[in-house]
C-alpha cells in the first residue's frame, strides 16, 4: 500500500485522526521527530480510538533515515504553496505521501529534496490558506488508493 510521513507533527488528535485511517485503509504511518506530543499522549489515543494495534506506526529522528527504513520510496509532498495539482500525479503503491506540520508545512528545504513534479496541492478556494492536516491526509491517502481500485477494500 502506502507510505504516509507526518513530518514534525504538532497537534496530537490530528496523529490519532491520521492512525485510524491509516489502519482502515492498509497505509503505514512514519512520524518524523521532533514531534509536538508524547506518542504516549492521551489524546492521541482517544482520536485513534482502539485502532492503533491495527497501523503500522514507526518514528524515525529524521527524515533521511525514515526514507532509507522505508525503501527509498518516491515521495509525493503535499504544500499549499506546490504547483501541481495532486489530481495529476500517479500514484503507484509503495508511495509514500509526505505532510509537514499543521502550523507551518513543509519547509522550502525539504520541498528542494524533490523534483517539483512530486511536489503537490490539494484545491482550495482563493485566500485560504490550508485544510486540517487530517483531512488533507485522508483526501491524497484516499485519492491514491482510488487510483488502485480500492486494492484490498472490504466489499
Amino acid at each position: 500500500m502506502f507510505h504516509v510521513i507526518l513530518w514534525q507533527p504538532e497537534i496530537p488528535p490530528n496523529t490519532g485522526n491520521i492512525i485510524r485511517l491509516c489502519a482502515n485503509t492498509g497505509a503505514t504511518l512514519s512520524l518524523v521527530h521532533p514531534l509536538g506530543f508524547a506518542l504516549d499522549e492521551p489524546r492521541l489515543r482517544r482520536a485513534g480510538l482502539d485502532y492503533h494495534e491495527f497501523a503500522r506506526v514507526q518514528d524515525y529522528p529524521d527524515l533521511d533515515s525514515c526514507l532509507a527504513a522505508l525503501g527509498r520510496p518516491r515521495t509525493w509532498a503535499f504544500s499549499a504553496r506546490a504547483a501541481r495539482h495532486f489530481g495529476a500525479a500517479g500514484f503507484a503503491p509503495g508511495d509514500a505521501l509526505l505532510f509537514g506540520p499543521e502550523t507551518r508545512g513543509l519547509p522550502a528545504e525539504v520541498l528542494a529534496t524533490l523534483p517539483e513534479a512530486q511536489r503537490l496541492r490539494l484545491p482550495m478556494l482563493a485566500g485560504n490558506r490550508s485544510l486540517n492536516l487530517s483531512n488533507a491526509v485522508a483526501v491524497a491517502v484516499y485519492e491514491a488508493w482510488r487510483q488502485q481500485g480500492y486494492a484490498g477494500a472490504a466489499p
